[in-house]
């Protein structure tokens, strides 16, 4: 029997994903959870083989974070980010040491199941890359990694200065890509650039770990 949690704030992919285990004999469900964090205790009291993982759990505790320390403490706990963030921060993250696999929930073709199976006989699935998402005139895809990294920085509330010491960059290089982005996206400033980054969830920073 494989002891599987469930993670998400969601109720409602609570249910999704407890009807799909509940109809595998395979699968027990040992525990469902809004919170990151309880599932990582959830892990160290007891014997769990499987842990289905939302990255932006109840308030805003990261899923990568209690990955991360569920696989520390508990080597022998698969874990499977299941995510809509399509933050490419999230993907690397997952990659190194936070997830055995990753399964985005409004992007690709395969099934959630179809991880899960690869996953528990001890293999990895993750992405090539983070999906793309539309930025008015252009997909996200059309940004150079660099250039997201600077638009991390600047969501962030960083300064010119502080981004550009922090990427080994000069201040006239960052407000460059700044306004570059700006033109590739369509949008009219900087502003309508970082509120879209935000809404698209192309950048997250809220997350508590």
């Amino acid at each position: 029997m494989i002891d599987t949690i469930i993670v998400d704030d969601n109720r409602f992919v609570h249910n999704h994903f407890g009807n799909m285990f509940e109809k595998d004999p395979r699968f027990r469900i040992a525990g469902v959870y809004r919170d990151a964090f309880e599932a990582e205790i959830a892990c160290r009291e007891r014997k769990i083989d499987l842990v289905l993982m939302d990255v932006q759990t109840l308030h805003n505790h990261s899923g990568l974070a209690a990955g991360k320390r569920i696989k520390d403490a508990c080597p022998h706990t698969k874990v499977v980010v299941v995510t809509s963030l399509v933050d490419p921060d999230i993907l690397s993250k997952a990659r190194h040491g936070c997830a055995d696999s990753l399964w985005y929930k409004d992007h690709g073709d395969e099934s959630i199941m179809q991880v899960i199976e690869e996953t528990l006989a001890g293999g990895h699935r993750f992405p090539e890359s983070s999906p793309a998402v539309e930025m008015k005139d252009a997909l996200s895809s059309k940004l150079s990694p660099r250039q997201i990294e600077i638009l991390r920085r600047y969501v962030c509330g960083m300064t010119y200065d502080e981004i550009a010491a922090e990427l080994k960059l000069t201040n006239v290089g960052v407000r460059w890509n700044l306004d570059k982005m700006v033109e590739i996206c369509g949008y009219k400033n900087k502003h309508e650039l970082l509120a879209a980054a935000i809404e698209s969830k192309l950048i997250v920073t809220t997350l508590e770990e």
